[in-house]
């Protein structure tokens, strides 16, 4: 008799998120240290092993718990009926603690880089493990930062629904993660300015706790020395709701329900090979 499938319990899915995360932030916090620190690469290597980091975690932990990695997804999914709420909490804690460790890891790791770069553990590294506002050097506000956090956290849950909606047409042979860190490649290269692209509370809460326990003094303010930690949390828990709301306006709302196949888009004849 064939075994009947797993059902993964809410146990493995933390566990899912958890290693999910870890892997999306060892690269993506790692890389930002070695260019910060080394000088070994430079804002495009850094957009790229973001996506690459995503697209990683996503297959690592996707089969089991969706792969959420960033409480935006989960908050947004919550508050459209399409996740339970009942989930939310262990899911962001998950995530946020796969970040911390992660975090961990890559400070423990580049120990003796960041300490010639920075001896003081200042603000001119902070920006490895957390965001700031114009990435630590451009007179962006701290409003100016949230406005951002708000718009590239929605452009992310869009194209994400967008992605994964079985109605529309998504990638095919397990491509989506795939596309997903392509998707946050593009957002590092268009809308990294004005607050370094956190779009993600875990992403830039665990590791800024990480660096605040391992010297980083000031990990909680900006350098202008305001309250900044707020502002990628808060800002991308409101974005992610609103992009995943605009996708059901503008786009899931005419899709076809259930199964039935969507119409295929009409085009010239030259073009269907395309």
């Amino acid at each position: 008799m064939a075994e009947r499938p797993k059902i993964p319990t809410l146990a493995g899915e933390l566990a899912a998120e958890f290693a999910g995360t870890l892997i999306l932030i060892l690269f993506g916090v790692g890389v930002v240290a070695q260019v910060a620190g080394a000088g070994i690469g430079d804002h495009d290597s850094i957009a790229w092993a973001w996506g690459l980091g995503v697209t990683l975690g996503v297959y690592v932990a996707a089969r089991i718990s969706g792969a959420h990695l960033n409480p935006a997804v989960t908050v947004a999914l919550a508050v459209f009926k399409e996740f339970s709420w009942r989930k939310a909490a262990p899911y962001i804690a998950a995530q946020t603690a796969g970040a911390f460790l992660a975090a961990l890891i890559v400070r423990w790791n580049y120990t003796e880089v960041l300490a010639k770069a920075d001896p003081g553990h200042t603000i001119k590294t902070q920006g490895v493990f957390s965001t700031l506002p114009g990435n630590g050097t451009l007179p962006i506000s701290t409003w100016g930062a949230f406005r951002d956090q708000v718009i590239g956290t929605a452009i992310l849950l869009f194209v994400i629904k967008a992605v994964t909606d079985i109605r529309n047409s998504p990638p095919l042979a397990n491509l989506g993660p795939l596309i997903i860190g392509l998707l946050v490649v593009a957002i590092g290269m268009a809308w990294g300015t004005d607050a370094g692209y956190a779009i993600n509370p875990a992403r830039d809460f665990g590791p800024r706790l990480a660096s605040f326990l391992t010297g980083y003094g000031s990990a909680w303010r900006d350098q202008n020395g305001d309250l900044y930690f707020w502002v990628p949390i808060v800002g991308p828990l409101i974005g992610g709701v609103l992009g995943a709301g605009l996708y059901k306006v503008l786009i899931g709302r005419f899709l076809p329900a259930g199964d039935e196949p969507a119409p295929a888009a009409e085009v010239e004849p030259e073009y269907e090979a395309a």
